[in-house]
C-alpha cells in the first residue's frame, strides 16, 4: 500500500498531484514513529534525557499533524499545509539539534530520519509557493 498512490487517487487531486508534497507526507509519517520510538529509548538511558525526549514527542506530534493535514485534498486549504510544513520543519530542526548531543543509535537514526523529513518538507513547501 501507498500513501503516493493513495493522494494521488483522490477525485479532486487529478494533475494537481504534488509528488513533492507526497514525499513529504511519507516521511513525517516515518519521523513520527521513529521519534516516537527514539523518545521511548531515551526513556532507557541511564542518563537524563529529559530535553531529548521532549523534542522528540514534540516533533513526533508534529510530523503526525502534517501527514494527517497534507494528506486531507478535499477543499484544500493551502494556507495551513504550508504552515504545518514550515512548523513541521521547525520540529525537526530542534529534534536534529537535540538527537546529535547524544552517542547512541537511536539518536543518530531519529536525527537521520529527521533531516530527510525537514528537507522534504521544505522542497514541498518551495513546490507550493512555486505554483502560487
Amino acid at each position: 500500500m501507498s500513501i503516493k498512490e493513495m493522494i494521488k487517487e483522490h477525485p479532486q487531486v487529478g494533475s494537481d498531484y504534488n509528488e513533492q508534497l507526497a514525499e513529504a507526507v511519507k516521511h513525517a509519517m516515518y519521523c513520527a514513529a521513529i521519534c516516537n520510538s527514539c523518545a521511548d529509548a531515551c526513556s532507557a538511558e541511564d542518563m537524563d534525557m529529559a530535553a531529548c525526549i521532549r523534542r522528540c514527542m514534540d516533533c513526533a506530534d508534529v510530523c503526525t499533524a502534517t501527514y494527517r493535514v497534507a494528506t486531507r485534498r478535499t477543499a484544500g486549504n493551502v494556507a495551513v499545509i504550508e504552515a504545518q510544513l514550515r512548523a513541521c520543519i521547525i520540529a525537526c530542526e530542534a529534534c536534529i539539534d537535540e538527537c546529535g548531543k547524544h552517542d547512541n543509535d537511536h539518536c543518530r537514526r531519529c536525527a537521520k530520519m529527521c533531516r530527510e523529513c525537514a528537507d522534504d518538507c521544505q522542497k514541498a513547501l518551495e513546490g507550493m509557493l512555486a505554483k502560487a
